[in-house]
């Protein structure tokens, strides 16, 4: 199996990677915990399912808590995995054991101390994991738990993809397929309610929810406007809804898709208008994609997302005057607050790529890194009608600017996102979502 296979390189290019970055921070040995379930309240004996530590995943597709790697330079890598002896609960089933063939898995019944020392060996040790108190039943000082230092340097190992890393997402883009298409049609054909079309993404995509990357956003008609609308209407909006906004992704062994498609239907003036703001977002969307290339900062990609911003609303008529005009009074800012994207990868946020606080005028930037070939990110530009930022942009001077009865109609139908999944390379990108979802919105 492809995949399989390069699971195998991935390991031993990790093995190389982590020998370099353990030595250099004066370590001889890392324990990395797999994470413990966190219980749902403290007034209950109810869990949540595990998220287990992404840094344990990079090393080993073994989604089960209490489970420790143990990587030391020059040997095999190890992992302890517990024996479940739970009977009110199993595992869930995984989706490979590939990582049998190339780490040496120890199943242990409550381990000691000297046990588990015995494990790691001798020389100074280093513990990465979610819960630093756990380090001590290793032996390991308080000092050497989650050292920032060695955790940063881990982190700028994951900016960039093996190619594993990359057949994992590209994969995860594959799964997200079936669920977008089946919310589109059902969008497209009734009356369905958030709920319903959150319940179909799952069975389309054979995740219960606690597997996907992320809570799916579901968001019809002015719930767009919410940037994570996750608290689903219950009941249908009959066929009043002209909009849908679908955030969802899947996962391939740990690794997600982050994937924002917008559909509009309808035939009056304000669903005719939304339709075109889709179009324009869509095709703005395919050149900011076009453009990332090697050594470029993304926060200036993101600049430029704001001047493509500014250009949209002055051709769908949302605001008059000239693009620069609108940039330049920062009107794109209440339209299009977030960032234009961040890393993806074992995290739905990855790692690595957030090296800088971006500017003051890009607080909600994730991404302000350089591109590099290997990294994987999202882009994500939008145009919203939220009421809060719209209400700041009415009360200023250049507030004026705006045909605010096109806002007015245009408001119920929330806003538009368009979100790909694109994979770096030396000479361009390579689109893994649209290979997949070639449209990035449209009419339903």
């Amino acid at each position: 199996m492809l995949l399989d296979r390069l699971y195998r390189e991935h390991v031993r290019e990790l093995e190389t990677r982590a020998a370099r970055v353990i030595s250099a921070h004066g370590f001889d040995a890392v324990v990395v915990h797999s994470g413990s379930p966190s219980k749902r309240s403290r007034y209950d004996d109810q869990y949540w399912p595990l998220r287990a530590c992404p840094h344990f995943l990079y090393w080993v597709p073994l989604p089960q808590p209490d489970c420790a790697l143990i990587v030391r330079p020059g040997n095999r890598s190890k992992v302890l995995r517990p024996i479940v002896t739970n009977f009110w609960e199993k595992p869930p089933p995984l989706e490979t054991e590939a990582f049998a063939d190339e780490v040496d898995v120890v199943a242990v019944r409550d381990a000691t101390e000297a046990e588990r020392k015995r494990h790691v060996g001798g020389g100074r040790v280093a513990f990465i994991g979610e819960d630093r108190a756990i380090a001590g039943a290793w032996g390991i000082a308080d000092e050497d738990a989650c050292p920032p230092d060695l955790l940063r340097a881990f982190d700028a190992l994951r900016a960039t993809k093996t190619p594993y890393e990359v057949a994992c997402v590209a994969e995860a883009n594959r799964r997200a397929k079936a669920g977008h298409e089946a919310l589109r049609s059902a969008f497209a054909a009734g009356d369905a309610s958030e709920l319903d079309l959150h319940l179909l993404y799952l069975k389309a995509t054979a995740q219960d929810d606690s597997d996907t990357p992320y809570k799916n956003i579901v968001a019809l008609g002015a719930n767009a406007a919410t940037l994570h609308h996750v608290a689903y209407g219950r009941l249908p909006h009959g066929r009043a809804a002209e909009s849908l906004l679908v955030d969802a992704g899947a996962t391939c062994r740990g690794y997600g898709s982050d994937i924002t498609r917008t559909w509009t239907k309808g035939s009056g003036a304000a669903a005719t208008t939304f339709a075109q703001l889709v179009t324009e977002i869509d095709r703005m969307q395919r050149r900011l994609c076009a453009a990332m290339r090697t050594g470029g900062a993304f926060e200036q990609l993101h600049d430029e997302s704001h001047r493509q911003v500014a250009d949209v609303l002055c051709t769908v008529g949302i605001v008059r005057g000239t693009a620069e005009e609108a940039l330049a009074r920062g009107t794109t800012r209440a339209f299009y607050p977030h960032g234009l994207g961040h890393s993806l990868g074992l995290q739905t946020h990855d790692v690595g790529c957030g090296l800088r606080p971006p500017r003051g005028d890009n607080p909600f930037l994730r991404n302000t890194s350089e591109a590099a070939a290997g990294q994987i990110v999202t882009i994500e530009p939008g145009v919203y009608f939220i009421e809060t930022l719209l209400a700041e942009l009415r009360a200023a001077a250049h507030g004026s600017t705006v045909d605010w009865r096109l806002v007015e109609a245009l408001a119920p139908l929330g806003g538009v996102r368009v979100e790909d999944d694109i994979h770096v390379l030396d000479d361009g990108i390579r689109n893994l979502t649209r290979e997949h979802l070639p449209l990035g919105g449209g009419t339903a």
